[in-house]
This record gives structure tokens, sequence and C-alpha cells, in this order.
């Protein structure tokens, strides 16, 4: 029927079409198909490319944008630390005038009282050397200025043997005068120095004039400047330590107002080392004074009154007994490592009030009196109500020591708490002073009964935690808290010695703890960079403080609304428990371990890896005194009469001061 394997019939053009025209129409078919293959495969890697291109462009801007904004935000940071420095100049020279004002208004007082006694020759003399200083120009004053900072700029020369050219302006030059980046320091306590100096010599040579008047008349001794005193019972003999020892040698030094000197804590306005001010003495004296000009004796605003007359002293004033002291204080009241810190994280340096340091409850320094060599570090100290007994904890047990017996080298007893290998963390004293509770590396608590010839232990207490990092007594001596190494707050019964409840909300352990005087709030801080106040009545969190340390220590205030807290970043910042403002301070070097208020509530102590044991006036900060040790300071306590601090040390021992009021 149908032929196997036919070729198929050609296509035929459509009715109306020539063969010719098919052909064409095929070969345009054909040439676009290939035109298409062909643009496609020269699309796709240009476009890639220029993608490629268009990123690298955009990286290259971005990082220049980076590097700008980086560039920016040191400048920005220059110009605010130019700007606090400003501050703190302009701020220290307003502070300044005001003080020399009241100097000038009391010379004024004290001369109008002598002239009268004086006779008529002596009264002459006051008189013109008061109206010398009434008569000297801003003129005079700066010009006396330039010429005594050209002297001192010439004298370093020549002592270095260096040529010197003149400044441009014809002022010294400040980096060489001044010493570097110090120089707008030194300069403004110079000027703040020299603004009343030609007033207030004028009106010191009047005060001597008429002093030395009233001795020709009344035979008054008065101690000039050079003459040796006698030792005064009050000043420290041979057998004290050697920084509580008077200078020898000096004459014209008053050893009363020397052996009631600061001894350790002379400092500046800024700490050590700062914008190139010279660190103090070991016995706190300003090192390298006269680098700051010849005749300027700058009297710190942290020494004590005592301190500032023995400076006064030193800088040949003398003074009598029954005579006043005239001090000079001419240096800054700004301070550069107290800042107050607003609720929107603006920082301004404190200017610290003129009772910062003085007024009752305000010590002046502490004096050493004990050493406690416990044998092993010392992690946890406490002493008694009645100031006799101090209790040590390092190793495995407790060291209880009688320091009203001068001179006890061994403790009188010893209380084996824990493992020999595993520490004792903290220890408090019921203030009956009969019992004694021991926390440390271990999951018990011991209650040690105190009252027995020989101390005994009378309960134990034990939690689900592996150790104990601090502990705290209600007001009501009732119940105890623990701060547990799990983050828990464990609250004891030590009545019943039952476990009553457990506050949980530190996710790391619980370092410190502390609780209001009025028994309803607990303020516990933890490794987990957190501060907690927890509601003791209805038993939760009623607030929490984020930091970007962990906390070491923290104290509240018995007296008032404040939070002191110790860091791991070396800071001591201070809450208000119901503002959002707060101070930060910054004088120790390195993590702060321990702190406490004083019960006045005037002032605290905090202790550090540093070896620095530093007081502090609440809340500002205005340093009081300092004490450096031999070793990180781990552990410290103030007696309940405010009169002795003991501090626990790494170099496996314990020291006792006495605070000097």
């Amino acid at each position: 029927m149908f032929p196997q394997n036919r070729p198929p019939a050609p296509l035929q053009p459509p009715p109306g079409s020539s063969a010719s025209a098919a052909a064409a129409a095929a070969a345009a078919a054909a040439a676009a198909a290939s035109g298409t293959a062909q643009s496609l495969k020269l699309t796709y890697p240009e476009t890639l490319d220029r993608i490629k291109e268009e990123f690298q462009f955009l990286q290259t801007q971005y990082h220049s944008l980076k590097l700008e904004c980086e560039k920016l935000a040191t400048e920005k940071t220059e110009i605010q630390r130019h700007y606090v420095m400003y501050y703190e100049m302009s701020y220290g020279l307003n502070i300044e005038m005001h003080k020399q004002t009241e100097i000038a208004k009391r010379l004024n007082v004290i001369c109008a009282q002598l002239i009268p006694f004086l006779s008529q020759e002596h009264q002459q003399q006051v008189v013109q050397a008061m109206e010398r200083a009434k008569q000297v120009t801003m003129g005079e004053l700066n010009a006396s200025i330039g010429q005594q900072l050209q002297a001192q700029h010439l004298s370093q020369h020549a002592a270095q043997g260096l040529p010197m050219a003149p400044h441009p302006s014809g002022l010294p030059h400040p980096g060489l005068a001044l010493g570097g980046s110090s120089g707008l320091l030194a300069l403004s306590g110079a000027l703040g120095a020299q603004l009343a100096a030609k007033d207030e010599r004028a009106h010191l040579e009047a005060v001597a004039a008429a002093a030395a008047a009233a001795e020709e008349k009344s035979s008054t001794p008065v101690l000039k400047p050079g003459t040796p005193m006698s030792q005064d019972s009050s000043t420290p003999g041979p057998s004290g330590p050697p920084q509580f020892r008077p200078v020898p040698g000096k004459p014209g030094v008053d050893p009363l107002a020397l052996g009631l000197r600061n001894p350790l804590a002379v400092q500046g306005a800024y700490p050590t080392g700062a914008f190139g001010l010279p660190p103090p003495g070991v016995n706190g004296e300003l090192a390298g004074a006269a680098g700051y000009g010849a005749g300027l004796h700058l009297v710190s605003p942290h020494m004590n009154g005592s301190a500032a007359a023995a400076a006064a002293a030193a800088a040949g004033y003398g003074r009598s007994p029954g005579s006043p002291t005239i001090i000079l204080c001419l240096s800054h009241s700004l301070s550069a490592y107290s800042f107050h810190v607003s609720a929107d994280g603006q920082m301004q340096p404190v200017p610290f009030p003129p009772d910062a340091l003085l007024g009752p409850g305000i010590p002046r320094h502490a004096r050493q009196i004990h050493t406690l060599s416990h044998g092993e570090v010392v992690c946890a100290v406490t002493i008694s109500t009645s100031t006799r007994h101090v209790y040590t904890g390092g190793k495995g047990c407790v060291k209880v020591w009688d320091i009203s017996q001068p001179g006890s080298k061994s403790p009188m007893a010893q209380l084996d708490c824990l493992n020999r290998d595993n520490y004792i963390r903290s220890c408090k004293l019921l203030p009956d002073g009969r019992t004694l509770i021991v926390g440390g590396e271990a999951s018990t608590l011991s209650i040690w009964d105190l009252a027995t010839p020989t101390p005994r232990i009378k309960a134990e207490l034990t939690s689900s935690a592996p150790a104990c990092y601090a502990l705290a007594i209600s007001p009501d001596n009732k119940v105890c808290f623990s701060c547990c190494s799990d983050g828990n707050i464990v609250v004891w019964d030590l009545h019943n010695q039952t476990l009553v409840r457990q506050f949980q909300g530190h996710t790391d352990g619980a370092s410190c703890i502390d609780i209001s005087n009025d028994g309803t709030k607990l303020w516990t801080g933890g490794l987990d960079n957190t501060v907690r106040c927890w509601d003791l009545r209805e038993g939760r969190q009623l607030q929490q403080h984020d930091f970007t340390s962990q906390i070491f220590s923290l104290g509240y205030c018995p007296t008032g609304e404040w939070l002191a807290v110790g860091m791991e970043s070396s800071n001591v910042e201070v809450l208000h428990v119901s503002k959002p403002d707060k101070y930060q301070l910054h004088l120790h070097e390195s993590c702060v371990l321990s702190l406490k208020f004083a019960y006045c509530g005037k002032w605290f102590v905090s202790t550090g890896k540093d070896n620095l044991l530093n007081a502090w006036r609440t809340p500002y900060g205005s340093s009081i005194f300092q004490s450096k040790e031999s070793s990180s300071v781990l552990s410290c306590d103030i007696s309940p009469d405010d009169q002795f601090i003991v501090t626990g040390s790494g170099d496996k021992k314990a020291t006792v001061y006495e605070v000097i009021y």
C-alpha cells in the first residue's frame, strides 16, 4: 500500500509565495538566533565586572569614611580633654581669687586688732605696708609674674647648660618653663599664687611687724624661721615607724604640726604623674616643689589643718603657742580624680566644698599601731566593738588577736573552721562579742561561741553552694545573709540555725553585701557586673544597676542614701540610691578589693590590689588620707567607734591603724 522508509516531503511555501522568499526567511531566523547567543556571551561577564568595580568603589569609600569617623572621634576626645583641663583651670583660678580675697579680709582684721597695741612708730610702719599692698596694680602684678617665670626659665637653662632663644611673643617658653604638658596647669597654679602675692606679702609684713612690736612690748616669745625647737611630747619618737617620725635637721618646722601631719596622703589636686606633676614624697612632702617657682609654697587642698600648718611652717612661717597660724592654700580645689556623673552620662570634675576635710568626725590621717603576722594571706578581718580583739581569716582558720596589749606578737586563739587549703572569705562578729560567724571556700558556715574559755563551734549552716564570698548581719542580730558562689543570697535564721529563704537574680557569684541601717533593704554586688537591691520585707528585687566591670566590694552609708561600689576596673562609684546621679573616683590603680563606711557615715575606706588604703569623704570622694602597704590589701574593717581601721593583705599579715582626728 505505502512504501517503507519514505523520506518526508519537502516543505512547500505557502500559497502565493516563491521559493526564494522562504529561503530568505530561514536565513533571517538563523542570523537572529546567532546574534542573541553572541550578545548573551558578552553581557554577563561585563555586568559582573561592573558590579565588582562598584562594590570595590563602595568598599573604598566605606574605609575612607570609617577612618574619617575615627579621626573625628579622636579629635572629639581630645577636645573634651582640653575642655575639662581648661574648665579645671578657670574654676580653680576663680576659687583662688575668692580664697585670696578671704585671706586678705582676715589679714585686715588681724592687723586692725594688733595695731592698737603697737607704739606710734610701729603703727605707722604697719599702715604704710597696708597702703603699699592696696596700691599694687594689675600691670605691676603681671610684670612680677613675668619676671619670676623668666628668672625660673633662665635658672633652669643655666643649670642644664642649654642655649636659649627668646620666645617670639616675648614670654618664657611654656614648654620649658612650665614642664611641657603640665605647663598650663603649672601656669594656673603660679598665677593663682602670684595674683595676690604682693598683697599677701605686704599684709604678712604688716602682721610680722605687728608681731615683732608686740614681742618687744610684751616679751611674748615668737618663733622665728630657722629657730630650733625642742621635742614636743606629742611628736612621735624614734621608736615609731619611719613614715611617721619627724624629719630631723629641718629648723623652723613645728614638731607638733609634723607629728599630726598626714604621713602618706599629702597629694596635689591631681593623681600621681597626671599632667606631668611630680609625685608626693614618702612622707607626703611635695617633691621638687622648687620647680614651681622660688618662694612659692603650694599647700594642697587635701592637706588637713595640721598638714597645712606644717607646710606653712616649712615655708618659713613659724608660730608660737597661742598665736594664730596663717595658712595660704594656693592650689586648686577642683578634683581631677573625682567626677560627678549626671543622669545623661555627662562627667564633670567635682569642686570640693571648703569643709571637705574639716569638721567633727573627719579624720586627719591614720597611724599604724600594730602589725599582726597571721602567716597566710589574710582575706577577711573584723574588729570587736570593744576594739580590743581583731579577727583575721586566712587559710583554714581564723586567728584572734588582743590589740590592747602593745607589742603583742602572737594570736591568743586559733579557730579551725575549714580544711587547711581552703580560704576564709568573710567573718562577722555580733555586737556583743560573744558570737563569730565564718564563711569561706566551703558549703558550710560555722557559728563560734566566744564566751566559753575555749572558743567552740556551736552550730553549722549548710547550703547547696560550694563557697561563701561575703556575709552580713541584720541590725537586730537575728538574721545572717551569705553571698554564695552560685549567685544566690541565702537568708539564715540565727536563733533556729535554719535556712529561711534565698534571693535569686545574680547570674554569677555574689561577691559582696551590705544592709541598710533600718534593716529593710539588702544590697549585693556580683561577678555578673550588677548591683542589686532587695526588699527584705517583701522578699523581692527592687533595683538593679548594670556596670561594665565585675563588682568586688560595696558598702551602704549608715547615715545617708549613698552606696559605694568597688570595681574590678579600679573605679570606686558612689551611687545615690533614689536619684540617677553618682560620683566616680579614680585614685586606685587596680581592682578595688574591699570597702567599708565609717559608722558616722561621713567617710569610707577602700583597699585594692595596688597596695593602697584610701579614705574618702562621703559622697563626693575628696581624698582624706592614703596609706601604701607592701602588698595587695584584700580586706578591711572599721571599729564601731570609728577609732581604728584594720586591713588584711597578701603579705600574710594584718595591719591596725589608729584614726587621728
